[in-house]
């Protein structure tokens, strides 16, 4: 039996579409869809049931898939083992990453993990925080950086960090000048804010609510550099996570000010498919996020905002 033959069918129910899972393994839809009836004949059983839109799995199908499934995974890994052991050139690692890590950031780590592992491939994407899980999900990237991570039956979290979020305004706010502010400030200003879909949207309003504080929300963005943007155009204030404004203190763009009261910060973390071994070259990204970590000590009794959605 053909590995290639049982990795199309593994696809097709991951990706629930023959064109997604054809795609990804460059061949047509009707080679696909053939190689999958022809794993049907060799068994003498219908492994998908073609008569809805879109398919289901008979309950044949859906045992063959989960035997299928760990047969591949066992397959790949063993080759790209095997390959790594003959040329270590060929390592590769895809990333995908919500935006509000920060772009200057991450790139930082890159630039640190590329000199250390120069002969490692590394591609990091930035998508909103659903398209992360999704294309983790699907295989597509080996890790996924999300904030307020969620462990799910298919994906395991590995804990990173937890960022302080503070106050950040106009260098001429009239709360620029202030070492730190409580809450209650913030009441009435004009405020740009994260999409309401986004868990660090919940995660501040929860803070603000808490507080029986209302703030003006002016502009709503799925992104932190878009939120910098239109401070420095000073449309409003924003609570955000502090290592993602490392460059535009430098340049003075922006002002941050500490937020007084039990600490607030933002939990970040790995995320993986739980059906495949991690390999060398992602085991040593993580560990280079790891100790960066542990070199910096997160402020005494914070507190981490949970996920409310």
């Amino acid at each position: 039996m053909q590995i290639k033959a049982l990795k199309v069918y593994c696809d097709v129910i991951a990706r629930r579409s023959f064109s997604r899972a054809a795609e990804d393994n460059d061949m047509s839809q009707s080679t696909a869809s053939q190689l999958v009836q022809q794993l049907e004949e060799r068994l003498g059983v219908k492994l998908l049931d073609r008569s809805t839109r879109p398919f289901e799995l008979t309950a044949e199908g859906k045992r063959y898939y989960e035997g299928s499934r760990d047969v591949v995974r066992r397959y790949y890994d063993l080759e790209q083992e095997v390959r790594s052991l003959h040329d270590e050139a060929a390592r590769k690692l895809v990333l995908a990453s919500i935006y509000s890590v920060g772009l200057a950031h991450m790139t930082k780590f890159l630039e640190r993990f590329k000199e250390e592992h120069p002969r490692a491939q590394v591609r990091l994407d930035y998508l909103h925080p659903s398209r992360v899980m999704e294309v983790v999900q699907a295989g597509e990237v080996d890790l996924g950086i999300m904030s307020y991570p969620q462990e799910t039956h298919d994906l395991a979290v590995i804990d990173w960090r937890s960022e302080p979020l503070v106050l950040v305004c106009h260098p001429q706010h009239p709360l620029a000048g202030c070492d730190s502010v409580e809450l209650h400030a913030l009441a009435g200003t004009s405020f740009v804010a994260f999409e309401s879909d986004l868990a660090i949207r919940q995660a501040v309003d929860q803070a603000l609510q808490s507080e029986g504080i209302e703030v003006n929300v002016a502009l709503e963005f799925d992104n932190t550099e878009t939120i910098k943007r239109a401070i420095e155009i000073d449309a409003g204030v924003s609570i955000l996570p502090e290592p993602t404004l490392e460059r535009e203190i430098a340049l003075s763009s922006l002002q941050t000010v500490r937020l007084e009261g039990a600490p607030i910060t933002r939990p970040v973390g790995l995320i993986h498919r739980r059906d495949r071994s991690l390999s060398e070259v992602a085991k040593e990204f993580v560990a280079l996020l790891i100790e960066d970590t542990q070199a910096t000590v997160s402020p005494a009794g914070a507190t981490h905002m949970q996920e409310s959605r």
